[in-house]
C-alpha cells in the first residue's frame, strides 16, 4: 500500500464511507478507503433508504440504480404505531421508503467508485492515527504487513466502536443499553396480508418487513426476556417463540439466512470535527434502529461533508467552511437521538400506561399536520440549515435560507426543459437567474470555478417573485432575492 499523494483517508467502507468517497471523488480528489473486513458482508443489515437519501443520490444521477432493485412503500412506522407515517405527499421524485438490503447498497456505491477509479483496501486494520498542522498519519496492518499513510484529512466512518473517534479524543455521550431485540431474515409460509406488519401488546413487539424474493425480516422484543446477553446465540426457535407469544402464530417462519441481536444503546459524539479528523454515521451517532434512520442520516452526513471537503481541497473555499459540518449536522444527530429514544420508550415497555400512551400518540398521528411533521423528520425531508454559507444573508429573503429545493422543472433561456437536480450532477453551486434579472444576483463568496450560473425563463410557479436563487451542491437553498 503506497501513499500516492492521498488527500482524504476514509476508515470504513459501509454506505456512509462509500457515499463520502463518491462525493469527494466527483471533484477529482484522491481518496483511499480502508476497511478491516476482507470482503463485503453477505448479510442484509440495514434495509431502509428514505426519500431524501434517494433524492440526494439523484443529485448525482445515481438514484435509479437503487430504485430499480428495491421495493417501495409510501408509508413508514413511528414506534410501530397503528397509524403510519404518510410519505406520499412530499414534493419529490421519491415519495416513499425503499427497502433494499445494505449489502446491495454497498455494492452499487462500490461500483460507482470503481467507475471513478477508486478501489477499497480491504483487510486493512487501522491501529493508530495522529494529526498535525499539515495533515493526518494513519498506521496499521494490511494482510499482516504494516502500513503508514499520510493525507490532508481523515474521516472515521468506522462504526459505533470507532477507533478514529477514540484516538481523536471525542467524547461519545449517551445512555447504555436497556433491552435487546432479536432479528431474523427468513422465509414465511404464511406472510401477513399487509406489506409491513407492526404489532405491540403486553407480550412484546413484533415487526415484519418484506425483503423481496419471498424473504422477510422479522424483528421481536419478548416482554418476558427484554434483555439478552449479546453473546447468547440467536436461534430460529427463539424467534418463532417470541412471534407466537405476540401474534399467536409465527407465520410459518423458516430457512433463516441471518439471525442477530441489537440493542437500544444511544450515543452522540460531542463533536463531529477535531482538527483534521471528522466523524460520520455510526461513528458519530448510534441508537435503536427505529424508523430506519441511522444509515440515512449517516449518508446525509457524508453528502454534507463531502462537497465541503472537495471545495476546500480544490482551493475553492477556505478551511473554515468545514466548521459548518458540525454546525449543520450535529443538531440533526440531536433530533435523531430524541426521536429514537421516544420511539424506544414506546417500543420496549408493555405495561398498561405505555400501551395507553401508544394509543394516544397513534390517534394524534391521524392529524395531518402531526403526521407530516414526524414524516418530515424521519424521511429527512424536513432538514433545514439556518445559515447562508455562500452569500451575504443580510439582504434577500430569509425564508429561503437552508430550505431543501425540490426537483422543479425549469426552462433555460434557450427553451430547454430541465429539472433542478440534474443541474447539480457536477457537485457545484448553482445560481439561477430569472429572466433579465442578472443585476439581482448576489455576490458569491467562493471561487467562481465552483459555480454554475444559468438564466431561466420566468414561469416556474414555486419561484414566483424570485429574481435569483443560489443553491448549494447538496440541493439546499443558500440565498434568494
Amino acid at each position: 500500500m503506497h501513499n500516492s499523494d492521498i488527500e482524504v483517508i476514509i476508515v470504513g467502507a459501509g454506505p456512509v464511507g462509500l457515499t463520502l468517497a463518491c462525493e469527494v471523488r466527483l471533484a477529482g480528489i484522491r481518496v483511499t478507503i480502508l476497511e478491516r473486513r476482507p470482503q463485503r458482508s453477505a448479510h442484509s443489515r440495514a434495509l431502509t433508504i428514505h426519500g431524501r437519501t434517494l433524492e440526494m443520490l439523484g443529485l448525482r444521477g445515481l438514484d435509479q440504480r437503487f430504485v430499480a432493485l428495491g421495493t417501495s412503500l409510501s408509508s413508514g412506522h413511528y414506534a410501530g404505531l397503528d397509524t403510519r407515517l404518510d410519505f406520499s405527499g412530499f414534493d419529490t421524485p421519491h415519495p416513499y421508503t425503499l427497502f433494499l438490503p445494505q449489502n446491495t447498497t454497498e455494492r452499487l456505491l462500490e461500483e460507482q467508485l470503481l467507475e471513478d477509479g477508486v478501489a477499497i483496501v480491504r483487510g486493512a486494520l487501522v491501529e493508530q492515527t495522529q494529526q498535525d498542522d499539515d495533515g493526518v498519519t494513519v498506521a496499521g496492518t494490511h494482510d499482516g504487513a504494516p502500513f503508514c499513510l499520510r493525507a490532508r484529512y481523515l474521516i472515521g466512518t468506522d462504526g459505533a466502536r470507532s477507533l478514529v473517534r477514540q484516538q481523536a479524543g471525542i467524547a461519545f455521550d449517551g445512555v447504555a443499553a436497556t433491552c435487546s431485540m432479536l432479528m431474523g431474515d427468513v422465509q414465511l409460509r404464511h406472510p401477513p396480508a399487509s406489506p409491513m406488519l407492526s404489532l405491540t401488546n403486553a407480550a412484546g413487539s413484533l415487526m415484519i418487513v418484506p425483503l423481496g424474493q419471498g424473504r422477510y425480516r422479522v424483528i421481536t422484543l419478548n416482554a418476558r426476556r427484554p434483555q439478552v446477553a449479546a453473546a447468547e446465540a440467536a436461534t430460529l426457535e427463539e424467534l418463532s417463540q417470541a412471534s407466537t407469544a405476540i401474534a399467536d402464530h409465527d407465520f410459518g417462519l423458516h430457512d433463516a439466512s441471518w439471525l442477530s441481536r441489537f440493542n437500544d444503546e444511544t450515543r452522540l459524539a460531542r463533536g463531529y470535527r477535531q482538527g483534521r479528523v471528522f466523524l460520520a454515521g455510526d461513528a458519530a451517532h448510534i441508537h435503536m434502529p427505529a424508523g430506519g434512520q441511522g444509515m440515512n442520516v449517516g449518508m446525509q452526513d457524508a453528502m454534507n461533508l463531502g462537497w465541503k471537503l472537495a471545495g476546500v481541497l480544490k482551493g475553492y473555499a477556505p478551511d473554515s467552511l468545514l466548521d459548518s459540518y458540525h454546525a449543520e449536522r450535529h443538531p440533526v444527530g440531536v433530533s435523531l437521538q430524541h426521536n429514537t429514544l421516544a420511539q424506544t420508550a414506546m417500543l420496549t415497555r408493555f405495561d398498561a400506561r405505555t400501551l395507553a400512551l401508544r394509543a394516544t400518540i397513534s390517534d394524534m398521528l391521524a392529524q395531518p399536520d402531526v403526521n407530516r411533521a414526524l414524516a418530515s423528520e424521519l424521511s429527512g425531508f424536513g432538514v433545514r440549515y439556518p445559515i447562508s454559507l455562500g452569500s451575504d444573508a443580510s439582504t434577500g429573503s430569509a425564508d429561503w435560507i437552508g430550505r431543501r429545493v425540490p426537483d422543479w422543472l425549469l426552462r433555460l433561456a434557450d427553451g430547454t426543459a430541465v429539472g433542478i437536480h440534474e443541474l447539480l450532477h457536477a457537485g457545484k453551486w448553482l445560481q439561477l437567474v430569472v429572466g433579465n434579472a442578472a443585476h439581482a444576483a448576489q455576490p458569491y463568496r467562493f471561487d467562481a470555478a465552483w459555480l454554475t450560473s444559468l438564466t431561466i425563463k420566468p414561469g416556474c410557479q414555486p419561484l414566483a417573485g424570485i429574481k435569483s436563487l443560489l443553491i448549494r451542491p447538496d440541493g439546499y437553498a443558500d440565498h434568494a432575492v
